[in-house]
C-alpha cells in the first residue's frame, strides 16, 4: 500500500485526466460555454470528494472503471455549485482558487449557463457508469438527493436566509450538514452503495464517517476564513465576517471551533474501528480535513 502522499497524487491526476476527457472541448460550439465549463472545473482544487471515492473504492475492492464515474459526476456537481455560489446574487466572490471567478472570467450569464451545463453533465457521467442498471439509478437517486433542495442546494437556501440573523449552533449544524456535508457524505454512500445494502453495518459506519468529516470540513472552513490569507484560500478572507454569516468561530469562539474540529475527526476515525488497513487513505483523508490550511 503507498503512501498517503503519494495516492494523492496519482489519484488528483486520474481525476484530472478523467475530467478533462469527460469535459467537451472548448474547440466545439458554443465555444465561450465549453471553454467556462473547463475553466472552471480543472482549475486546481483539493479533489476531496474525488480522493474520498477512491479511497472508499480501495478499501471496498471496487475497479476504477466505475470509481472514475463516480467521481467525475461529483466533482462536477461540486464546480457547478462553486461556479453559482461566487455569482453576485449569492455569496458574491471575485476568486476562486486563486483565480477570478467564472463570472468575472466570463461573465454572469455565460457562468449561470456552465452550472447548469456540469449539473446536467454530471448525471450523464453517472448513467454511463460501469455498473449494473440498478447500480446506475440507485447512484443517480443518491446523488439527486444529495445535491438537491433537501441537501446542497437547500443549504445554500438556509444560508441565504440566515445572513444577518441569530441562529443556534444547532441551526448552523443542520445548515452545513446540508450545504457542505450532504455532497461529501454521497462520495461515501454511492461508493459503498455498490458492495452494500443501505441497512448493513458497514454501510452505516461509513456513512456516520463521512457525515463527521463532512461536517468537519466546513468547521475547518469557517476557522480559515478567520485565520488564514485570501492568498493561502484562493478565495477572499473574511468573506463571512463581512457578509455577517453565523459561522462555528462566531457563535462559538476559534478555540472552541478547533476542538469541534478535532472531535469530529476523532468521532470519523471511530467508525472506522472494524475496518483493517485497507480504511487507512480514509484515515488519512479525516486527518488532512482537520489539519489543512486551505
Amino acid at each position: 500500500m503507498t503512501s498517503f502522499a503519494q495516492f494523492q497524487q496519482v489519484k488528483t491526476q486520474q481525476i484530472e485526466t478523467a475530467l478533462g476527457n469527460l469535459l467537451p472541448s472548448n474547440s466545439i460550439e458554443p465555444k465561450r460555454l465549453h471553454d467556462a465549463m473547463r475553466y472552471s472545473t480543472l482549475n486546481g482544487g483539493k479533489r476531496i470528494r474525488a480522493l474520498l471515492v477512491y479511497a472508499t473504492g480501495h478499501l471496498l475492492n471496487l475497479p476504477d472503471s466505475v470509481l472514475n464515474s463516480l467521481a467525475c459526476s461529483l466533482e462536477l456537481i461540486h464546480a457547478y455549485s462553486l461556479i453559482h455560489d461566487d455569482l453576485p446574487a449569492m455569496d458574491n466572490d471575485d476568486l476562486r482558487r486563486g483565480k477570478p471567478s467564472c463570472h468575472k472570467a466570463f461573465d454572469d450569464a455565460t457562468a449561470i449557463l456552465a452550472g447548469d451545463a456540469l449539473l446536467t453533465l454530471a448525471f450523464n457521467v453517472l448513467s454511463n457508469a460501469d455498473c449494473t442498471a440498478e447500480q446506475k439509478v440507485h447512484c443517480i437517486k443518491l446523488l439527486s438527493q444529495a445535491s438537491g433542495s433537501r441537501g446542497m442546494v437547500g443549504g445554500q437556501a438556509i444560508d441565504l436566509d440566515n445572513e444577518g440573523k441569530n441562529i443556534s449552533v444547532a441551526e448552523v449544524e443542520n445548515m452545513h450538514l446540508h450545504k457542505t456535508g450532504a455532497l461529501i457524505c454521497s462520495c461515501i454512500t454511492l461508493t459503498a452503495s455498490l458492495k452494500f445494502k443501505s441497512t448493513d453495518k458497514q454501510y452505516r459506519q461509513l456513512k456516520h464517517y463521512a457525515e463527521c468529516v463532512g461536517l468537519a470540513f466546513q468547521v475547518q472552513d469557517d476557522i480559515l476564513d478567520e485565520t488564514s490569507s485570501t492568498k493561502m484560500l484562493g478565495k477572499t478572507q473574511g468573506k463571512d465576517r463581512q457578509a455577517n454569516k453565523s459561522t462555528y468561530p462566531a457563535l462559538l469562539g476559534l478555540k472552541t471551533s478547533m476542538q469541534l474540529s478535532k472531535d469530529l475527526h476523532v468521532d470519523a476515525i471511530a467508525s472506522l474501528s472494524e475496518f483493517d488497513s485497507q480504511a487507512d487513505y480514509l484515515r488519512n483523508i479525516a486527518e488532512f480535513t482537520v489539519s489543512r490550511l486551505s
